[in-house]
């Protein structure tokens, strides 16, 4: 998207995060953002996406699963009210707590993780 001057009034201040809101952990992953907080996890979604963006307070976490594939490993948010979807031998899980990625991304993967179980106090 272009930005005209003069054809829009900036950004909307409601979809940033300020100073005090920051999140603990950010990561890109190949089918959305993940932003974890100490008071909420949030999964940004791009347009092209079949699932929605969502919060999900750290008191509806119930797990968190983190694997490290060959090719494609993921991050699923198990959370109370929601079916996760299954992976199989060959086949990720898809569902609207899971988010994609590639090797590269795999420490941050770990930092979310973990940073989710600090704050739905899952140790």
């Amino acid at each position: 998207m272009v930005d005209i001057p003069g054809s829009s009034d900036g950004p909307d201040p409601a979809n940033e995060d300020t100073p005090e809101s920051e999140p603990l952990v950010s990561c890109g992953f190949q089918d959305g953002t993940l932003y974890v907080h100490d008071d909420r996890i949030r999964i940004e979604r791009p347009g092209r996406s079949k699932f929605p963006g969502k919060e999900i307070p750290p008191d509806d976490v119930r797990g968190v699963t983190y694997e490290g594939r060959l090719v494609i490993s993921y991050l699923q948010v198990e959370q109370d009210g929601v079916e996760n979807a299954e992976g199989g031998l060959l086949s990720t899980p898809v569902d609207e707590n899971t988010l994609h990625f590639g090797r590269g991304k795999r420490d941050c993967a770990k930092q979310a993780r973990d940073a989710i179980r600090d704050a739905a106090d899952l140790w």
